[in-house]
């Protein structure tokens, strides 16, 4: 069974942290929902999510996929938070899939993973940045190689059966989605 660490921070994007935790454990994936500090986190809209862990008691195993929620100023606590990009380069060098929607690609960007690739974000993160050997395209979702980012909110669907597909496979996806009565 794959596994996926989701790190919660204060201010996250809700919709964008329970589209991922939910779909992907419909999936029959193994999801950690991680608050970098101790207690629940209230996301940006102030509905309270309660983690499974803390990162430092997540961080103790190995994953196959890393997911970054957006939201401001989760996105921004997870920059700001040393052991994330800590977590992001190791997963890298593992070629272990790395994944962040909305605000959280610059994440991503920090901590060097999207250098050579094309990404998206939310209007205003990533293509904001100067980041001159990075193709910044308006995309729902976008995957080159392990690194897949999506646009927002209104994407996280699509974003998280993409990760299903990833990490289980296409029928698993269907399936998924089908259950979901998308039109």
């Amino acid at each position: 069974m794959a596994s996926v660490l989701v790190p919660l921070a204060q201010g996250c994007e809700e919709l964008e942290a329970v589209t991922v935790i939910d779909l992907l454990r419909r999936a029959g994936v193994e999801v950690v929902a991680a608050g970098l500090e101790p207690g629940p986190v209230t996301a940006a809209r102030g509905v309270v999510l309660v983690p499974d862990v803390t990162l430092d008691e997540a961080l103790e195993r190995d994953y196959d996929m890393v997911v970054l929620p957006g939201g401001m100023p989760g996105a921004d606590h997870l920059d700001n938070d040393p052991r994330i990009g800590g977590l992001l380069k190791k997963m890298a060098a593992r070629e272990r899939y790395v994944a962040a929607i909305c605000a959280a690609p610059k994440v991503l960007a920090n901590a060097g993973l999207l250098t050579g690739r094309r990404a998206t974000s939310f209007p205003g993160f990533v293509d904001r940045m100067d980041l001159p050997d990075v193709t910044c395209v308006t995309d729902p979702v976008v995957r080159d190689g392990t690194v897949i980012t999506s646009r927002g909110p209104g994407t996280a669907m699509d974003f998280a059966l993409e990760l299903i597909e990833l990490l289980v496979d296409r029928a698993r996806r269907d399936e998924v989605e089908a259950a979901l009565q998308r039109p």
